[in-house]
């Protein structure tokens, strides 16, 4: 199944998404998947106008593929203009992820901070991609593109803090514009800021992940190279910190995003 497939899925039966094993990482489904379809079953129940301001969420267990899970939403409060809400990912009547979302509807406000330019790196087309290769690479990098622009490739050594890119959607998806749903695909499909300090391959994963969204989404469509970077803040005892942004190529800011890692080796 493709993207769009399965966030069709969620909205048709949350009580019964299968993810395939192609959207898969390691044992587990990909977590920016995971995230997608809790989202999704979360905006279904907020009011038109109420855009996603920012998403907590914290990976409890892995999701298995090829087995039924239910994505629980909830709505925690409605005031004027913010809704609250909450996602539950239930499978095999386990939790294995928690997702808090704040849908926010705009305000007049006097405040009016530009943000920070975009980084400057190589464009894509002179960066390395990142090929998929069957049983080497996650499952499912087969439907997303990735070419490195900044710091070491993952279990290099690099002691660099910056890691990134470019990142777009593979020419399986459909050419469609980009939603929220989307960049949490986008963003995730790196892998930690802190693999390229590895000098051989070790398991790692994300324990909790908070992304903000610039509204209203700057226009892109799914098959434009975004532009990536993250930052490695603190990294020690098996846990590392970063923090990172996505850009359209044309240096707009889209999302920012923060994660606690961790890591086994």
């Amino acid at each position: 199944m493709i993207f769009s497939e399965l966030i069709q899925a969620v909205r048709d039966n949350p009580n019964g998404v299968v993810v395939p094993a192609s959207w898969g990482q390691g044992r587990a489904v990909f977590g920016g998947m995971v995230a997608a379809l809790a989202y999704e079953a979360m905006r279904t129940k907020v009011h038109a106008g109420r855009p996603v301001r920012s998403l907590a969420i914290s990976f409890v267990g892995p999701l298995a593929p090829e087995v039924p899970a239910s994505f629980e939403a909830e709505v925690l409060r409605e005031g004027k203009a913010v809704s609250q809400m909450f996602a539950r990912v239930v499978q095999k009547g386990q939790v294995v992820a928690l997702v808090q979302g704040s849908f926010g509807a705009s305000r007049a406000s006097s405040i009016n901070v530009e943000a920070e330019p975009a980084p400057e790196m190589k464009g894509p087309e002179a960066c390395q991609e990142l090929p998929f290769i069957p049983g080497v690479m996650p499952e499912f990098t087969r439907h997303l593109a990735m070419r490195w622009g900044v710091g070491g490739m993952p279990f290099t050594g690099s002691r660099e803090r910056d890691m990134g890119g470019w990142v777009r959607f593979r020419g399986d998806v459909e050419r469609e514009l980009v939603t929220e749903v989307h960049l949490l695909a986008l963003v995730d499909a790196w892998p930690p800021a802190t693999m390229p300090q590895l000098s051989a391959p070790a398991p790692g994963s994300t324990l909790t992940w908070t992304i903000e969204f610039v509204q209203p989404v700057p226009q892109l469509d799914t098959h434009d190279w975004c532009k990536y970077r993250a930052r490695v803040e603190h990294a020690r005892d098996g846990y590392g910190h970063a923090a990172a942004a996505l850009w359209t190529p044309a240096g707009e800011l889209v999302a920012l995003s923060r994660q606690t890692v961790v890591a086994f080796g």
